[in-house]
């Protein structure tokens, strides 16, 4: 299969192509460095024809390094442009490819218990993330009208991310400056780059469409990682911070990931995928 990766130099990316070419698909790598503007019609257009895909796989995103969490809407503004702009761009300029595209798990109403695939994405989140949030929602919708597979992917661990060595979590944590806000009850579920690579992988070879959590088996309160976390590091434990304090540092957005999250279940993506994730746990990764 003729595979484009759009946003094959990303975290993800850099995992998927490597597998994708050991298990013999023909890979061709869309980023700004190959010649790909996703938000480009004309430019997508013609780079799209020429590599006469099969299979489409939409990794577009340009997240900061790390993220101020009072400044969220404008710093993924250009993330949710790909997530819109992009996708349809993408999906006009090849529309009998196989569409597969990159969304979130942690974007689900607030509520008890790991979600589901049909748990409604947050109807009325912080303002910070509205924007994002409606820029998921039009990217899930453009992929389910062109009978595409989204994949929705938890807090990305591994190479590259801001769990890695020199990662923004990671030196947050090393700093002491992370705390856990009021009772910690933010529920992460997390998923490792090579994961996520390996879900891509299987989910070619499956005629599988709707959407997916690709995430790993264990749901984990902040509270409880955190601290982790921190011991795994050698860093100081985590200070508590009330959440009158935390609004007024990390705004309405940094307060609600911290406490109101909603982790996800991984149950379809297994038996729909034949898919196990490597990293099942976010406290036994090494990844």
């Amino acid at each position: 299969m003729r595979v484009l990766v759009a946003g094959a130099t990303g975290v993800i990316g850099r995992r998927l192509v490597p597998l994708l070419e050991a298990v013999g698909h023909d890979v061709v790598a869309g980023s700004r460095a190959t010649g790909l503007d996703a938000l480009d019609r004309d430019s997508t257009a013609r780079f799209v024809r020429e590599a006469a895909p099969d299979a489409v796989v939409n990794l577009l995103t340009a997240i900061p390094h790390t993220i101020n969490p009072r400044r969220f809407a404008k710093e993924i503004a250009l993330t949710d442009r790909l997530r819109t702009e992009g996708t349809r761009n993408l999906i006009e300029a090849a529309p009998r490819a196989r569409h597969l595209g990159q969304s979130l798990a942690y974007a689900y109403e607030p509520g008890e218990g790991p979600a589901d695939e049909d748990t409604p994405l947050w109807p009325d989140p912080p303002a910070q993330f509205r924007a994002a949030r409606a820029g998921l929602a039009e990217l899930e919708r453009r992929l389910a009208e062109a009978g595409g597979l989204v994949l929705r992917l938890g807090h990305l661990t591994g190479p590259g991310t801001a769990y890695d060595t020199g990662g923004s979590t990671t030196r947050a944590v090393l700093a002491g400056t992370m705390p856990i806000i009021g009772e910690g009850r933010s529920v992460f579920s997390f998923t490792s780059t090579h994961d996520a690579a390996t879900a891509i992988v299987a989910a070619l070879d499956r005629d599988v469409s709707g959407a997916l959590n690709v995430v790993d088996d264990t749901p984990l309160m902040v509270r409880e990682w955190l601290p982790a976390l921190a011991a795994r590091l050698g860093a100081p434990k985590p200070k508590h911070l009330p959440v009158a304090l935390a609004r007024l540092v990390a705004g309405g957005w940094g307060v609600a990931f911290m406490t109101r999250l909603r982790g996800a279940d991984n149950t379809r993506a297994r038996l729909w995928l034949n898919w196990r994730p490597r990293y099942a746990s976010f406290l036994r990764e090494t990844a």
